[in-house]
């Protein structure tokens, strides 16, 4: 588990100044992830929030190495520059020890950069592959991606009379990178650091690609107060509508957390504007049909990790 004396000694990966949103979680997450490594880090991002905020030209928020990708090839990038590096340490020209990480929202990971993150889990370079996820195309204007949940709505799936929002559920994609048979994958959230911190640590050890999926709340898109974001993300936990588990070698499955009273889904969606419309009595319906979604998987989660009782 992570130490708070001795994270408190180590360099920040992202400093103060960026502009990201108050209230993202994005930096928050960035932040935790950092700090789990003495060894430098090397970071690629996608193109999108995190990148454009943190890195308006001439200036950088980053303490470290960094590279910008385009939107969809951002687990490509890294892979070379990760190539690179094992070619040019085996020729004695690099003698640093260093660690590599790539950088995606959903949109360029659930959906356009998909076929990239996938080649580079095949391949297999020790590179983690950390998808800040906050459920949409936040920084093109709240679009809905493939990370979107069933009911939400966006720009492009608005609520009507006609419409519930989205209306469909997300794609797993943390079962499509456990199907990967890669060392380590996660889902983790910013409200529990130090469950996030330790899992960090564990995928940049491992000798191989890593992937973690963080859920990453934002105040615009999601439509909440900025203050709340912790609030809303630990929300998420407790009605299991975002678990904590861990995956090795794409078959031992461990459980993070499990809440003492598991939350109705309720409590998370009415926290939330882009959910408003689901408390109508018209769209009761929808709300128990998220539930039980909720609920199946939580049960099927907890039988993989022989956590029934």
């Amino acid at each position: 588990m992570a130490n708070l004396k001795e994270l408190n000694k180590r360099k920040e990966l992202l400093s103060g100044g960026h502009r990201m949103c108050a209230g993202c979680a994005s930096p928050m997450i960035i932040r935790q992830m950092g700090l789990s490594q003495e060894i430098p880090l090397v970071v690629g991002s996608a193109t999108g929030c995190l990148e454009v905020s943190t890195t308006p030209n001439p200036f950088t928020a980053w303490n470290s190495s960094f590279v910008h990708c385009a939107f969809e090839n951002s687990a490509a990038t890294v892979s070379g520059v990760e190539a690179a590096y094992r070619s040019l340490r085996r020729r004695g020209k690099v003698k640093d020890e260093l660690r590599f990480v790539a950088l995606g929202g959903d949109g360029g990971t659930y959906d356009i950069g998909l076929q990239s993150l996938s080649g580079m889990l095949e391949r297999g370079p020790r590179i983690l592959y950390l998808c800040y996820n906050n459920e949409a195309y936040m920084n093109t204007g709240v679009q809905r991606s493939g990370a979107t949940p069933l009911g939400s709505q966006t720009t492009t799936a608005p609520v009507g009379k006609e419409s519930i929002g989205k209306k469909q559920y997300p794609k797993d994609l943390t079962a499509i990178a456990v199907a990967h048979r890669i060392p380590f994958v996660a889902q983790a959230s910013p409200s529990h650091w130090n469950d996030l911190i330790t899992k960090s640590q564990k995928a940049l050890s491992v000798e191989g690609p890593a992937f973690m999926n963080v859920l990453s709340p934002c105040p615009l898109g999601w439509g909440y107060s900025s203050e709340k974001t912790i609030e809303l993300a630990k929300l998420a936990v407790d009605t299991c509508f975002w678990p904590l588990f861990e995956v090795e070698n794409g078959l031992t499955w461990k459980l993070s957390y499990k809440p003492a009273a598991k939350k109705p889904i309720t409590d998370y969606l009415k926290a939330q504007g882009r959910f408003r419309h689901l408390m109508r009595p018209e769209n009761a319906a929808v709300v128990e049909q998220i539930q039980k979604k909720v609920d199946d998987d939580w049960a099927a989660l907890l039988k993989r990790c022989g956590a029934e009782a």
